[in-house]
């Protein structure tokens, strides 16, 4: 599905992309600084905004594509078989990638749900809701999502892993093919579970009607918005805390804060100032990163190249520096080397889309 592009939107996703696999492939699981690890279940960290950031630009990304064909009145059902259709894909994709990684990895079971099913599944309904629904039905749809996802919580039981209503629903559906699973207690928790992937949605359409901001310049509603989403966020998580494994309403309104915060600046940086818009390489080229480090890291594990590569490559660093530093570096560098990949992808004009 072609669209109009910004390249502020580019450069925002690739950001967001890069941060994604610096968070993602540490070169030691257990020498991470604080901030590039997500909470252990309550609370926000920087790592716990990469994943609704992008989340965010999807629904962006929907607006300036859609958009302009809703405004031409486009044939409908054409444009939603179109968004659909991508959805899917999406989440075939996650699944592929999924199964490479039991088979390659050897892990313990399938995994049926994660990062790319979610973003499949908000991809679809959201740009069906942008094609069938005005922007007053997405506002309340968002109010509606996010205060009826409230109530389900509170009346669902307590907000531990294994006690609350998301995890208690998913272990019902999934049981041992849940991410976490105890085969003595029966419980499991999936962070990309069923019943969370709804405020999930919310993010999104939030990320949609400020695409439309985008779109039609009415940029101003970006900061005014989004200081009111971090303050409605922030006072909502003394009663309902920021937890992005549960994907809490209160998580919803601060990382949807920080975003529409951050595209205002990427616009005023890049579309406004004209400065050049770093990580753009990544952006035009989102899946091909994130699948394509992914498959890489399943071949590394696979084969028993990674602890090698990190041992020479990178441990002796330590000492006299701190464990934590070998580890950002095997991090950086694999960010670096990806981005050399998308790089030259773009210079090239290649890119791979789903």
């Amino acid at each position: 599905m072609e669209r109009a592009r910004l390249a502020s939107v580019d450069a925002l996703r690739g950001l967001t992309v890069a941060a994604m696999l610096l968070v993602n492939n540490p070169g030691d699981w257990g020498h991470i600084y604080a901030p590039l690890e997500h909470a252990e279940w309550n609370g926000c960290t920087p790592t716990d905004l990469v994943f609704p950031f992008f989340l965010f630009i999807v629904g962006v990304s929907l607006s300036l594509s859609l958009g302009p064909r809703i405004d031409a009145r486009c044939d409908p059902a054409a444009l939603q078989r179109t968004v659909l259709v991508r959805g899917l894909r999406i989440v075939v994709l996650g699944l592929l990638l999924h199964a490479a990684a039991h088979w390659l990895m050897g892990t313990a079971h399938f995994r049926p749900f994660g990062v790319l099913q979610r973003i499949g599944i908000c991809f679809a309904i959201v740009g069906v809701l942008a094609v069938r629904t005005t922007a007053r039905t997405q506002w309340l749809l968002i109010a509606g999502i996010v205060l009826g996802y409230w109530a389900l919580m509170a009346l669902g039981g307590p907000l531990t892993k294994e006690g609350n209503l998301a995890s208690r629903l998913d272990t019902a559906l999934l049981g041992r093919f849940a991410y976490e699973f105890d085969p003595k207690t029966g419980l499991g928790h999936e962070p990309e579970g069923l019943l969370s992937t709804i405020p999930a949605i919310a993010t999104t359409l939030l990320g949609l009607r400020a695409g439309d901001w985008l779109r039609s310049n009415q940029t101003q509603r970006l900061w005014q918005m989004g200081l009111v989403a971090l303050a409605a966020g922030g006072a909502w998580s003394l009663v309902f805390p920021l937890n992005k494994q549960l994907w809490t309403s209160s998580y919803v309104l601060w990382s949807g804060g920080f975003a529409m915060l951050a595209l205002l600046a990427a616009h005023r940086l890049v579309d406004v100032a004209g400065l050049p818009p770093i990580g753009r390489s990544f952006g035009v080229n989102a899946i091909a990163a994130y699948a394509g480090s992914w498959l890489m890291v399943c071949l590394l594990a696979a084969f028993k190249f990674y602890g090698p590569i990190y041992s020479h490559g990178f441990a002796w660093m330590t000492p006299p520096a701190d464990p934590q530093v070998p580890s950002l570096a095997f991090a950086v560098a694999f960010v670096a080397l990806w981005w050399v990949v998308v790089r030259v992808l773009d210079q090239r004009k290649i890119y791979f889309k789903i």
